[in-house]
């Protein structure tokens, strides 16, 4: 634990929930917001879920997993989180929906709160603009699936302050997750260097360099990844890849962040991984076949 008490979430879905989680299996007091009721109970079930399955597996007692559900209070109302000592946010890649947030909890919360933003590809300065707190916001981008995931990306802005930033730092290796230190540039270390390669395998399948399949089997083999840069992206999201992609092209103007002409067309076809059922596998029989990309 550190000097951070109660801790605050902006958005239940699968990042916030997962945030939410850690923050309360490792003891603090937890209170998560969202739109409506219906999200977030959707959410609790699946962090109910989660903490079961490592009940399950030995690796958290039943009895820390009741203290941890215990910890978990969800909220409608944004005013909630104002007597939180961190905000984390975990809602859309949107700088206009962030920036409305956090403007209303910088009138709300006292001093000492830090901000605190999980985005993947926004510059945490252009969040910093919105406040009257420069100096105690900081970015803490963590990877999914959270409770798994052992990284956590600290991003400190040039007005980030030496405490504030100490303060995310420490708060992150509470939750047990070991974090690096990354400068406030778009995509900050591993989207940085991520991107470009996910972009680069979906450009080698429309061009014909070698199948989906065959893709996913070279890397997997030639350079020992857990999975395929194709099964990875279907597991991220198309969309959110598309998203990501277009505010690193946006911010660096380089062609390697640039969505290809195929990526585009998946996400206005609906084809945006797992999570639609199909993306470059097609995930209604088991195991997965290659998806039908009309190339």
């Amino acid at each position: 634990m550190t000097d951070t008490g109660r801790v605050g979430v902006l958005g239940c879905g699968l990042m916030g929930s997962g945030i939410a989680q850690v923050a309360a299996a490792a003891g603090y007091e937890t209170i998560v917001r969202d739109v409506s009721q219906e999200i977030w109970e959707r959410a609790r079930g699946g962090i109910e879920k989660s903490l079961a399955k490592l009940v399950e597996k030995g690796k958290l007692a039943a009895t820390d997993r009741d203290a941890a559900l215990k910890r978990l209070a969800f909220t409608t109302t944004t005013g909630d989180l104002k007597d939180c000592d961190i905000v984390l946010e975990a809602v859309t890649e949107d700088l206009v929906l962030k920036n409305a947030l956090w403007s209303e909890l910088d009138r709300l919360c006292g001093p000492r709160t830090i901000f605190a933003s999980n985005t993947s590809s926004l510059t945490i300065a252009a969040m910093a603009a919105a406040t009257r707190r420069a100096d105690r916001v900081v970015g803490l981008h963590f990877f999914n699936p959270v409770p798994l995931m052992q990284l956590v990306e600290v991003v400190r802005t040039v007005t980030t302050s030496e405490e504030t930033f100490g303060r995310a730092f420490a708060f992150a290796k509470s939750l047990g997750k070991e974090p690096v230190a990354a400068k406030d540039s778009s995509g900050f270390i591993v989207n940085l260097l991520l991107v470009p390669y996910l972009l680069d395998a979906i450009r080698a399948v429309e061009r014909g360099v070698g199948s989906v399949p065959d893709v996913d089997k070279a890397m997997q083999l030639g350079c020992g990844h857990p999975m395929g840069p194709l099964t990875l992206l279907d597991f991220v999201g198309l969309d959110t890849t598309y998203r990501i992609a277009e505010i690193m092209f946006t911010e660096y103007r380089e062609t390697r962040y640039a969505p290809p002409p195929l990526l585009k067309r998946m996400v206005l076809a609906g084809m945006t991984g797992r999570k639609s059922g199909k993306g470059f596998y097609d995930y209604s029989v088991n195991p997965p076949r290659v998806a039908d990309l009309g190339l």
